[in-house]
């Protein structure tokens, strides 16, 4: 039990669960029948169960009395090997000395292969330079396969000498090696520049005899396939390789394509040199792309894509070549002509997308042949050169026109009888024929030039306005001077109609034909210039009939209405060689004129009336004078109720009003239609009628101060543009000699 405690506590164990399974089988007194089959079933199962344990074990016991034998012979055969290596041992020990002469015996062995090597290489070794002047003979007689098949031979030869001198590190001799076979060299340069002069010459060579170029091309993939096996396989690349010579290829012939075409001398960067020039490279490029397309790709590899390398070479040489033209002082047609080339032509059949040339020719990967930066950059300047034409030809036009309005004739007219001249004309076909033209480009650079148009002939106008004023200053120092100074001023006013109506034709879009603010702004000024000199002009020949008002000779009667009335049915017959709308709004100008100045004539306090009967005659007058100014310009077409006349009659009501203390309402209804009344007007009226004390007159300022008047939106002033004389300052001293 001391040596084995897992025995007895398995037995205890076992009998515990043999106690606990008794007491739930016979609990029962009934159960204890059934004692004795349990009895025999257990003694059954225990016999089975120690017959499989004694078949176990027996198992075990047999393999382990195998494995001791086998342990037993291990250990004598482990015991025979130690002695048989310790007679090995003491066997080496004593033929040590016995291996010094093996050593000796090796080294010869390796002199011997050395020298068996030599032996072989001697004769190819000899014949060397012999090989070197056959090489070159044939190079000369360009048999250029031949040559390099001789050239590979002695480099092969070469390099494997350098190649065993490298493995047995000895350095030294490669200089030896080197220097002896230094006429390779030479005659790869030979090969090489040979080879480079007929790639240089490809484009010629595959139209007139293609063996020399498709032999240079054989020899070189012969070197590109050395190249590539020395970088694979190589532990030791020879001198001058790889020799790169499909890169150096490409290269030739880029520099061919570059320098036949883009390099030459200094070009005509006017317009029509620069056309020549760029017609010659349209042709060419076509040209020398069909040669490639159908002659080269058949003398080389597919892999060497040929026809993409030339396209691309074309494509980037052109690229620069027009950003080195575009560094110039390039005036508008060379600019125009750029962009047409780089933006239309290229890409046209005539060009890059010729029949002959697609599909297998296609720029459209590369790129654009000018950046967006660098066209917008060209744009802006093709753009100043068109401002600075335009600029120049509308001045030059405008110093014409100025001239035409010092002639001795009448302006032209229309079929109507409207006064015009050629300069709307003018100004609208060349800014219209800029804008097509530049249509012709992008859409970008027709909206610069429209954007530039608008611009230009805002400031023509501008100019054309400070024409007019300069214009009115020489007619007021001499008003026979220009002759028909009224007629021009109404064709220009004709002008400047027809340059507004037409304006919005400039515009590209034909759904966006908006006129722009400024300009209309720009338009509006030069119209009101000119009917602001005729107008001036009406004037000058009204004044000396409005000064004779109002007088005691004006009260019994004269015909100053009459000749003014004349002096309006004048101008009225010259307003009418101008368009309706101008024609009216010159009319409606025209009376509002004549209504101002006669009321100014009323308030420059030349006349108060003495008398009730004078006041009466004032009253006759008034509506004499403004029926007849307004049937005037009725019958000019002038409707009443917009007549500025209506003044007149509103304060013929105001003088004829019997009883003074009835003022303050008269007045406000005068100033309630006439919000643009002040009160120095109001005062100077009741000053003409002569009969105003100072308690009415106060009463009817103080009623004008409670009823502040506001202008209507749409109101056309008419007495804030009447200037009332200061009344004068009484004099305190008497008059008197001074001493």
């Amino acid at each position: 039990d001391e040596e084995w405690p897992e025995a007895e506590k398995a037995e205890k164990l076992a009998r515990g669960a043999a106690l606990k399974w008794a007491s739930g089988v016979f609990y029962r007194p009934e159960k204890l029948e059934g004692l004795g089959q349990y009895r025999s079933r257990e003694t059954q199962r225990n016999n089975s169960i120690q017959s499989r344990l004694k078949s176990t074990v027996q198992s075990y016991l047999e393999g382990v009395s195998a494995g001791l034998e086998q342990l037993r012979s291990a250990a004598q055969e482990v015991q025979n090997v130690c002695q048989d290596l310790g007679a090995a041992r003491w066997a080496l020990l004593d033929s040590a000395d016995r291996f010094q002469g093996l050593q000796q015996m090796r080294a010869l062995m390796a002199e011997h292969v050395q020298l068996a090597s030599v032996v072989q290489v001697l004769p190819q070794l000899f014949s060397v330079h012999e090989v070197f002047s056959h090489t070159l003979q044939l190079l000369h007689g360009q048999h250029l396969l031949e040559a390099h098949a001789e050239l590979m031979m002695m480099e092969h030869l070469r390099d494997d000498i350098l190649s065993q001198l490298h493995l047995r590190g000895l350095s030294s001799a490669q200089t030896t090696v080197l220097s002896y076979f230094g006429g390779l060299q030479e005659l790869n340069e030979s090969l090489a520049k040979q080879l480079w002069d007929i790639v240089g010459s490809s484009l010629r060579l595959v139209r007139e005899d293609p063996v020399l170029f498709v032999t240079a091309v054989r020899i070189i993939e012969r070197e590109e396939k050395i190249d590539d096996t020395l970088l694979l396989e190589a532990t030791y690349l020879p001198p001058g390789r790889p020799k790169g010579w499909k890169q150096k290829f490409y290269q030739v012939l880029r520099e061919t394509i570059t320098g036949a075409h883009f390099h030459a001398t200094r070009m005509d960067a006017e317009g029509p040199g620069l056309a020549r020039h760029l017609a010659t490279l349209q042709k060419n490029i076509v040209s020398e792309l069909r040669v490639v397309k159908d002659l080269m790709v058949q003398c080389v590899p597919a892999h060497y894509n040929i026809l993409s390398v030339c396209t691309a070479t074309y494509h980037q040489a052109l690229t620069s070549h027009l950003q080195d033209i575009l560094r110039e002082d390039l005036d508008k047609q060379a600019l125009f002509l750029l962009l047409e080339w780089a933006l239309r032509v290229y890409h046209s059949p005539e060009m890059m997308g010729h029949p002959d040339l697609l599909p297998e020719v296609d720029v459209s990967a590369l790129g654009p042949l000018m950046s967006p930066e660098l066209v917008d950059q060209t744009e802006r300047k093709y753009v100043m050169k068109v401002k600075a034409s335009v600029l120049e030809w509308m001045q030059r036009t405008l110093e014409v026109e100025f001239k035409e309005w010092f002639r001795e004739e009448e302006p032209e007219t229309d079929h109507q009888g409207f006064f015009q001249s050629a300069l709307p004309v003018i100004v609208m076909q060349m800014l219209n024929e800029n804008i097509h033209v530049a249509s012709l480009i992008t859409d970008s650079l027709q909206q610069k030039v429209y954007n530039m148009a608008l611009e230009e002939l805002e400031a023509f106008l501008g100019r054309l306005r400070e024409a007019l004023v300069q214009c009115g200053k020489e007619h007021q120092k001499d008003r026979t001077v220009p002759k028909y100074y009224i007629s021009y001023l109404l064709a220009m006013l004709n002008n400047n109609l027809a340059l507004s109506s037409s304006v919005s034709s400039l515009h590209p879009d034909a759904a966006r034909r908006e006129v722009p603010a400024s300009l209309r702004a720009a338009l509006d000024r030069t119209q009101k210039k000119a009917c602001q000199l005729l107008l001036d002009e009406l004037l000058l020949d009204l004044q000396p009939l409005c000064l004779q008002l109002p007088s005691r000779k004006w009260l019994s009667g004269s015909h100053l209405v009459s000749s003014m009335c004349e002096v309006i049915d004048k101008y009225a017959k010259d307003f009418s060689r101008v368009r309706k709308p101008i024609f009216t709004l010159l009319l409606t100008e025209s009376e509002l004129l004549v209504a101002s100045q006669y009321l100014r004539a009323l308030m420059q306090k030349k006349m108060v009336c003495k008398s009730e009967e004078e006041r009466g005659q004032l009253c006759d007058r008034l509506l004499q004078d403004a029926t007849q100014l307004r049937e005037l310009f009725c019958g000019l077409g002038l409707d009443g109720s917009q007549q500025s006349l209506e003044a007149v009659f509103a304060l013929r009501e105001l003088i004829s009003l019997k009883d003074p203390a009835l003022l303050s309402l008269e007045v406000l209804g005068f100033i309630t239609k006439y919000p643009d009344v002040s009160d120095e007007h109001v005062s100077t009226l009741l000053d003409l009628r002569g009969d105003v004390s100072k308690e009415v007159r106060h009463m009817v300022l103080e009623m004008m101060a409670q009823h502040p008047q506001v202008l209507p939106e749409n109101y056309r002033p008419i007495f804030s543009t009447i200037l009332v004389p200061a009344p004068e300052l009484p004099f305190c001293l008497r008059k008197g000699k001074c001493a």
